[in-house]
C-alpha cells in the first residue's frame, strides 16, 4: 500500500538535563525538565489503551540500527521529554499503565552484536516502530537487510509497522520517500505500514506516527 507522510509540527526545545535513574537491562540517560509535548502524548497513550480495554497488555518493539534515535524516541513519547543517552546495551522497556491494561514498549539496542538477539522479543508483538536515521545514507541497506529479516518472522506477520524518518533537522537527511525507497516498504504483501518524517530531538512528527498506529491498531481488534 501506498505509505502515508505526514507534515511533523514544530514544538519547543527542552532546557538543560538532570540525570534519569538506571532501568533495567538499559543504559543510564539524562532527563531534563517536561515540555507540552508530554501532554500530547498522554493524551495518545490514554487513547491507545482505551483500544485495548479487552487486553492486559499491547506490546510494542522499537527497532532500528544503532544511533537511529530509538532511546531518544522512547522517552519523548513516555515522558514528553528530550533525554540525552548513550547507546543501550541490552533494552530499555516503559510502562504506561491505564486501569488494568499495559501498554509496553521495548528499546532494544542496535549494535551489531546485539540484533541476533531481537527474536527473543518477537512474541506477543502487536507493533513495531522502526527508526531510520534519514542522515545515515551509508547504512540505509543495513537498515533494510535487518528490517526485511525481521518482518519475515512468523511472530512478527500481524504486527503493524510504523517507520519514523527520524533526524530530519539534518542538513543532508533523506527525505520520507527516499528512506522508504530504501527499506523497501513498496514491496510488503499484507502488512499495514506507514512512514512518518520525524526529529526526536524537537518532537516532530512523533505524535502524527502514534496517531496512525492507534488507527491502524483499532482497526485490528474491529
Amino acid at each position: 500500500m501506498t505509505p502515508h507522510q505526514s507534515h511533523a509540527k514544530d514544538t519547543h526545545h527542552s532546557p538543560p538535563n538532570r540525570t534519569l535513574p538506571r532501568r533495567s537491562g538499559g543504559s543510564t540517560a539524562h532527563e531534563p525538565s517536561v515540555d507540552i509535548m508530554g501532554i500530547a502524548f498522554s493524551s495518545v497513550f490514554g487513547r491507545i489503551s482505551s483500544l485495548f480495554s479487552r487486553q492486559s497488555e499491547v506490546r510494542i518493539l522499537m527497532l532500528g540500527l544503532d544511533s537511529a534515535g530509538k532511546t531518544t524516541i522512547l522517552y519523548r513519547i513516555q515522558i514528553g521529554e528530550v533525554v540525552s543517552t548513550i547507546p543501550t546495551i541490552g533494552f530499555n522497556v516503559e510502562t504506561v499503565q491505564y486501569k488494568n491494561i499495559k501498554f509496553q514498549v521495548w528499546d532494544l539496542g542496535g549494535q551489531t552484536s546485539i540484533r541476533p538477539y531481537w527474536r527473543c522479543y518477537y512474541a506477543n508483538t502487536q507493533a513495531v516502530i522502526y527508526v531510520v536515521d534519514s542522515n545515515d545514507r551509508d547504512r540505509l541497506p543495513i537498515a533494510k537487510a535487518e528490517l526485511l529479516a525481521m518482518l519475515s518472522e512468523d511472530e512478527l506477520k500481524d504486527a503493524r509497522l510504523l517507520v519514523f524518518a527520524n533526524k530530519q533537522d539534518q542538513p543532508n537527511a533523506l527525505t520520507p520517500a527516499e528512506v522508504s525507497e530504501g527499506l523497501g516498504l513498496d514491496t510488503l504483501k499484507n502488512r499495514q505500514w506507514s512512514i512518518f518524517k520525524a526529529c526526536a530531538i524537537k518532537g516532530e512528527g512523533l505524535e502524527e506516527g502514534l496517531d496512525w498506529l492507534v488507527t491502524a491498531l483499532q482497526n485490528d481488534t474491529s
